[in-house]
């Protein structure tokens, strides 16, 4: 597979599929990152909004979230039969066995590892989040980190989000994380 030449003269060879919890920065770290790399962000959820013409929330409310599943399948899939990219996904996205197979096949999965503390701090004011619209959605979220937590430990790569971080040191972490990796990203040398 020929890598994608980005900023600086780094070297993308596979698509980053950001994975983790709503709230750990999938988004923001994924666009900080694929600026920094001079490749392309990519959003799972924005192509599906953009497909149906509907927000996630709409989607999951009118559809239900086995449609959405599937269509959050067919978009991934598709995304990464692209040049190699950054690929921000949703939470639930990695959950399933046939999104990990895809990804594992045609790229890889870095799991932006964040705390339950940190997560809801990130997430507590937001309402776009469906799956927090419960009486106690700090709860929610507890019962959803400790459901999750295991799947994303799949990950072929983890970065560990740490709570005093910005979004450059944590994009940092990401570099040095998949510079370990050279069939996945290369630095050019600063000789």
């Amino acid at each position: 597979m020929q890598g994608r030449q980005g900023a600086g003269g780094a070297v993308l060879h596979r698509t980053v599929v950001l994975v983790g919890m709503m709230g750990s920065g999938k988004s923001a770290i994924g666009r900080n990152l694929a600026a920094r790399l001079g490749v392309p962000f990519l959003d799972s959820d924005a192509e599906i909004e953009a497909a149906a013409n509907a927000s996630i929330a709409e989607i999951f409310a009118r559809d239900g979230e086995a449609f959405f599943r599937d269509r959050e399948a067919e978009v991934i899939a598709r995304l990464l039969k692209g040049a190699p990219c950054i690929l921000s996904t949703g939470g639930g996205a990695f959950l399933a066995e046939r999104n990990r197979r895809a990804i594992a096949e045609h790229g890889v999965a870095l799991w932006l590892d964040a705390e339950l503390h940190l997560l809801w701090e990130r997430v507590r004011h937001k309402d776009t989040r469906p799956l927090l619209r419960t009486p106690d959605p700090r709860a929610t979220l507890e019962r959803i980190f400790e459901d999750r937590a295991p799947i994303y430990a799949e990950a072929g790569l983890r970065a560990k989000a740490e709570p005093g971080f910005s979004i450059d040191d944590m994009t940092d972490r990401v570099i040095a994380t998949l510079a370990a990796r050279p069939d996945i990203l290369e630095l050019a040398d600063d000789s």
